[in-house]
């Protein structure tokens, strides 16, 4: 196999590895006597720990060259696996140029790289044939994903012929989708050495369950029927979840990710000082088979602070449409998102400000753009020591209610008030010091 011949299947973070791993077998199967056999064992065992490093990274088990080809087929963003993720079955020349490909894969899947040991007398990668992990799950993919990866490599290396490998290829990226977007839930912005911006994947988002969010059943409610509109292709709403800190806002946004991740929801996490990149952003989602909440998280503004101009015209207000895959989700401690001073509501002038209702509706209009507005407020005691006995019993703490509660009492006096953040910070106390 000549990694060079691959016509759609090019671009992979760890083409490197790939194309040492078929040099060294290459020259390995060929016996050419000019083989520099100490460069080929060191790189032999570089690249057998390298596969080991990944399998920890990506919690992979048995056969990690598999494991590793199938990660390389189904990261792969190309006009084949992006047009198989949108439609059930691809004619045409698309497919026999993916045939191609596939039949190449097809060789390195029926590779035994143990040969490379043999024929260089170490021991690499014998130990990669069978891999067995430590018990912890890899960090870079959710449990169910993972689990797909390593069965669908099961599958690949009994395929027959190109056709029925093409098959099981187009069905994950169907059912799963394909690359960042397809492997991933969330996504944070960071920028290139050219300013651009790019998408990364948020390895480890925080597992939130939206029953196990007590007192807020009316916001969750409002929450879900929107995004189940979304999803399901129908009209919704962008949403302004506002009101006090720790009420369970940023919460919600992960149960609501973590709930309809399966459906095809992916989030976007940006910043205020990121709102300039806004279009870009979108430009690279638009097109793609997924539905995305684009989330700001505490949004605000000062009053010299300007970005927000940025986000009124995405939102709604410039030429171009917003496409239909796309809403924008914001919590925030303020309604109106935007600072008010008492001047601009008693219609008192301000640094000569001639139109002082112009300059409040100016800051009114950026919370207006949103369809949806969601009010968080603080608990009362009793919804408050629901809360607490619902995060004790979840995190299996073992305690007398009554002294639960009283000490719940005490810490929420002492931390700011009833709210979900501050009981689940007690209870996490209680665990790491109370009852240790």
């Amino acid at each position: 196999m000549r990694t060079d011949e691959l016509i759609l299947y090019r671009e992979f973070d760890y083409i490197g590895l790939f194309e040492k791993i078929t040099e060294i077998y290459n020259k390995c199967t060929k016996r050419n006597p000019e083989n520099d056999l100490e460069k080929m064992t060191r790189d032999a065992a570089e690249a057998a720990g390298e596969l080991t490093e990944l399998a920890g990274s990506y919690g992979f088990e048995g056969n990690l060259w598999h494991c590793f080809l199938t990660l390389f087929l189904v990261s792969s963003e190309n006009a084949f696996s992006v047009a198989s993720e949108k439609k059930d079955g691809i004619g045409g020349s698309l497919n026999e140029i993916a045939k191609h490909d596939f039949g190449m894969f097809m060789e390195a899947f029926s590779w035994e790289l143990e040969r490379i040991d043999k024929y260089l007398a170490i021991r690499a990668f014998e130990f990669t044939r069978d891999y067995k992990g430590s018990g912890t799950d890899g960090s870079l993919f959710n449990r169910r994903i993972l689990e797909r990866i390593c069965e669908t490599a099961v599958k690949l290396e009994a395929a027959s012929d190109s056709e029925e490998f093409l098959k099981i290829m187009s069905g994950f990226y169907r059912d799963y989708g394909v690359g960042k977007f397809g492997l991933h839930k969330a996504f944070r912005i960071e920028e290139d050495g050219n300013g651009k911006p790019l998408i990364v994947p948020i390895t480890r988002v925080k597992h939130v369950d939206l029953d196990d969010l007590i007192g807020i059943e009316l916001q969750k409610k409002q929450l879900t029927d929107n995004t189940e509109a979304f999803l399901a292709g129908r009209r919704a709403n962008n949403v302004l979840m506002f009101g006090d800190a720790g009420t369970g806002k940023s919460s919600s946004i992960k149960g609501i990710l973590n709930r309809y991740f399966p459906d095809g929801l992916r989030m976007i996490e940006i910043y205020r000082h990121q709102f300039k990149s806004i279009n870009d952003i979108i430009a690279q989602i638009k097109n793609r088979n997924y539905k995305f909440i684009i989330y700001m998280d505490d949004l605000s503004f000062e009053d010299e602070e300007t970005e927000y101009k940025y986000l009124k015209a995405v939102i709604e207000g410039g030429l171009e449409k917003k496409p239909d895959n796309v809403l924008i989700y914001a919590s925030s401690n303020r309604r109106h998102l935007v600072h008010e001073n008492f001047s601009d509501k008693m219609n008192i002038s301000k640094d000569d400000d001639l139109h002082a209702s112009d300059t409040v509706q100016e800051k009114l209009s950026l919370s207006a753009r949103f369809g949806v507005k969601i009010y968080f407020g603080r608990p009362g005691k009793k919804e408050f020591d629901e809360i607490v006995r619902s995060i004790a019993e979840r995190n299996g703490l073992k305690m007398d209610e009554k002294e639960l509660l009283a000490e719940a009492n005490k810490w929420e006096l002492r931390n700011g008030g009833m709210s979900g953040r501050v009981a689940e910070q007690f209870i996490d106390y209680c665990l790491g010091t109370v009852h240790k």
